[in-house]
């Protein structure tokens, strides 16, 4: 609109004198939005004070859920270090340490001395010989009455050198480390120190107050002292637990029983390629793709098995729904099957497959037969089979009759009406509602494998709880997510070439 054409002050006040419903509101509708947002505000609050957000939020405890992330990215290795009365130490690691069975990290510094130690050893019992006697025992013919008796041996006194501990320093980073020696534990973070005096029994006591990062719950037992991402410990009377995190995920490849566990990658690669044979009876490639599938800490051949249970569970399951609803939605729809007590049949049969979740479903066929691949398809079946009847039949009512009456105008029979009529319209849908619940059942079999319909959800759910396990955990979330975006990408594709649309 030009400057020429548009309109005065004076022309656009008698518009709006003469259509004032146009440019201004009504009251009526000011008060309904008014209405509206009072509402949702009540509401908010509501939900607020009924599920205790405030107080939910306010007692969680962040930092927990802090180390649980840290830990899907990250391992830990645990020296345990016990503290005898004398104030000598002994260093242990867990057997299923990441470093391998001779640990011996460059983080743990160990002071070692000899000293002289006099025991008091058992004597082995010896027999004294039988004293004669004429006595007979009825018994025991053979023996006297006075018989042999076990001769009180005195204890020996030994004496032995040992190789013992007495300082250790742990060092988790230029800022935190952990000092012990003579009886006493200090511990440094963020620029402060925290002494603790331990008695090698069952009692550990500050020297002073503690820092933030540090936590007792009674005075004497055990302090916990976090350090955030770097790792945490325990202190106790008789032993230091040390907690030091790592990133990455330790012996993903080879575990810590394969002759390649601990060698650089250059150097394995080279040993694939040209090394001498580690193992005479198969070459290095095959030996090296054996440890890998079966690495005890991270068991790729079982994930990667279940992770085609799951996918297999999808497949199956959804095929045999789509199936089945396929002939069952005809006499569901109401335009295609004109009898009203087939019709309800169908629809209740539909409502009662869908109206119970997938979940329950696995449950029930968990104990019909047991855990395993079965009851998760049997879940799924029995599910999409109600769903998918619901949408087909849907589908086939907002059908548009044109077609199918020119069909039928021709003199076709019912069967060619419906095969030249009605399945061009419906069949473009059909098949791309199958498509989306395989791509979505890809992920419900992962949720229903954890109550035992098998797959790699049963798995995960083992891994989550032994609580320690987080890195296995970030493994097959990491694996589920790729098969879900590739099974997306591909379904989407299937679904726009169906409709006659670019895949984008």
């Amino acid at each position: 609109m030009t400057a020429s054409t548009k309109p005065s002050l004076p022309e656009m006040e008698a518009i709006a004198a003469r259509h004032p419903h146009l440019l201004h509101s009504s009251s009526r509708k000011r008060f309904k939005a008014a209405l509206i947002g009072i509402g949702v505000l009540l509401y908010m609050a509501f939900s607020w004070w009924f599920f205790s957000i405030g107080h939910v939020l306010a007692n969680a405890n962040w930092g927990i859920a802090g180390t649980y992330l840290a830990d899907w990215v990250s391992y830990e290795v645990r020296p345990e270090i016990a503290i005898a009365a004398d104030g000598t130490m002994a260093v242990s690691y867990a057997r299923n340490s990441p470093l391998g069975p001779n640990p011996n990290p460059d983080w743990v510094t160990l002071e070692k001395k000899t000293v002289t130690r006099t025991i008091e050893a058992p004597a082995a019992p010896q027999a004294s010989k039988p004293k004669a006697s004429s006595s007979f025992n009825f018994m025991a013919p053979n023996a006297a009455l006075g018989g042999s008796q076990t001769a009180q041996a005195q204890n020996r006194i030994e004496t032995r050198n040992e190789e013992v501990v007495v300082r250790a320093l742990i060092t988790y980073d230029r800022s935190t480390n952990i000092e012990i020696a003579d009886g006493l534990v200090k511990a440094t973070h963020s620029g402060e120190t925290l002494t603790m005096t331990v008695d090698g029994a069952d009692t550990v006591t500050p020297q002073g107050p503690l820092p933030r990062w540090a936590r007792q719950k009674r005075p004497g037992e055990k302090i916990t002292l976090s350090f955030g991402l770097t790792g945490w410990a325990e202190v106790e009377g008789d032993k230091v637990s040390i907690r030091n995190r790592f990133f990455g995920w330790a012996n993903f490849l080879f575990d810590s029983n394969s002759p390649f566990f601990g060698k650089p990658y250059g150097e394995v690669v080279s040993l694939i390629v040209s090394g001498e044979r580690i193992d005479p009876a198969r070459s290095n490639l095959s030996l090296a793709w054996n440890n890998i599938l079966y690495n005890a800490e991270w068991q790729h051949l079982d994930v990667w098995t279940k992770l085609l249970q799951t996918i297999v569970m999808a497949f199956v399951g959804t095929l045999f729904a789509s199936l089945i609803a396929f002939p069952l939605c005809f006499l569901a729809a109401r335009n295609i099957t004109p009898n009203l007590f087939a019709n309800q049949l169908a629809k209740r049969f539909f409502d009662f497959l869908r109206s119970v979740d997938m979940f329950i479903w696995a449950l029930f066929f968990t104990r019909a037969f047991g855990p395993g691949p079965l009851a998760g398809i049997s879940a799924i079946f029995f599910t999409d089979t109600g769903t998918l009847g619901k949408l087909y039949s849907e589908a086939l009512e907002n059908i548009d009759d044109r077609q199918r009456e020119g069909v039928k105008s021709v003199g076709a029979t019912p069967i060619a009406v419906q095969r030249f009529g009605v399945l061009p319209q419906v069949l473009p849908v059909f098949a791309s509602q199958a498509l989306y619940f395989w791509e979505s059942n890809t992920r419900s079999a992962t949720i229903i494998g954890a109550v035992g319909a098998g797959g790699i959800g049963l798995k995960l759910w083992e891994a989550m709880r032994t609580n320690s396990d987080w890195e296995n955990v970030a493994y097959m979330v990491l694996l589920i997510l790729m098969v879900v975006f590739v099974f997306d990408s591909i379904s989407n594709a299937c679904r726009s070439r169906l409709m006659g649309r670019k895949p984008h």
